[in-house]
């Protein structure tokens, strides 16, 4: 059994990554051909990076993934601290439930709802494009918040309750209580949930692509568009960009969580 057993993660695995690794592999191919590898190249990755709309396309994903995780940062610690300190273990319950809605919900229905209410806020205030870079901002922000709010409400609760009551005995204002001992304490959970935010807003393709405005069109939707004219090397390294950077932020996640928990059972 423990022999079928791997087998059938092996096929998993195989099924899962091996159109990512041979994408990968071409993206580095001399030759324009999408089957045969003649030689080893970055000539695909100048083509790209030498292309003035995928250069805009990439600057614009990293401004808005950036926007993302800062502000989801902010909001999801406010968010959590409050759900935390909340009396009512209904209303706390009540609160995380509806928290969970945007990872619940499939992407095309978070997308379509989201731009039939920009579009309907818009025709309300006279706006004639209602649809641009903030509420492409705003979307963003509304799917990532609740991977930001599960990210530091399990470092809300390891922490000490007892520690900002007594530094406000010790003459700090709860404010300087959270700024000086809260925060602290619930940092790697900030940071794991804004590296989180900005790696769903990196790679988002569904949602960003129903609440986009013109004049504004990140990495992802870029591609999509491009595809539509027929599959070229140059999108092989594009993808490639894109799929490095989202593995490397995932290992940093990984890596703020288990420096936290190595530290905290040393201690």
């Amino acid at each position: 059994m423990k022999t079928l057993a791997k087998i059938y993660t092996i096929i998993i695995f195989l099924l899962l990554y091996a159109p990512v690794i041979v994408m990968i592999v071409f993206s580095f191919n001399q030759s324009n051909s999408l089957s045969e590898f003649t030689g080893f190249s970055f000539r695909f990755y100048q083509e790209a990076f030498s292309n003035d709309k995928v250069i805009d396309a990439f600057k614009n994903t990293l401004i808005l993934a950036v926007a993302t995780a800062a502000i989801s940062g902010v909001l999801g610690t406010a968010a959590a601290v409050g759900i935390s300190r909340m009396r009512s273990r209904y209303l706390r319950k009540s609160l995380l439930s509806v928290t969970n809605i945007p990872m619940m919900n499939p992407d095309i229905v978070t997308g379509v709802s989201m731009m039939l209410l920009f579009v309907f806020t818009g025709a309300l205030i006279g706006m004639q494009s209602s649809l641009n870079f903030w509420t492409m901002l705003i979307a963003h922000i509304t799917f990532s918040l609740p991977y930001v709010i599960l990210s530091i409400l399990p470092k809300i609760k390891q922490m000490d309750k007892h520690l900002p009551e007594a530094a406000m005995d010790l003459g700090c204002t709860p404010l300087m209580s959270f700024f000086k001992v809260e925060l602290p304490c619930i940092l790697p959970g900030v940071i794991s949930g804004m590296l989180m935010a900005f790696t769903l807003s990196l790679d988002d393709f569904v949602i960003s692509y129903f609440v986009k405005g013109t004049g504004f069109e990140t990495l992802p939707i870029y591609i999509y568009s491009a595809v539509k004219k027929g599959v070229r090397p140059t999108l092989y390294a594009a993808n490639t960009v894109i799929i490095v950077a989202v593995l490397i932020l995932l290992v940093l996640i990984n890596f703020v969580g288990k420096d936290k928990t190595s530290r905290t059972k040393q201690k």
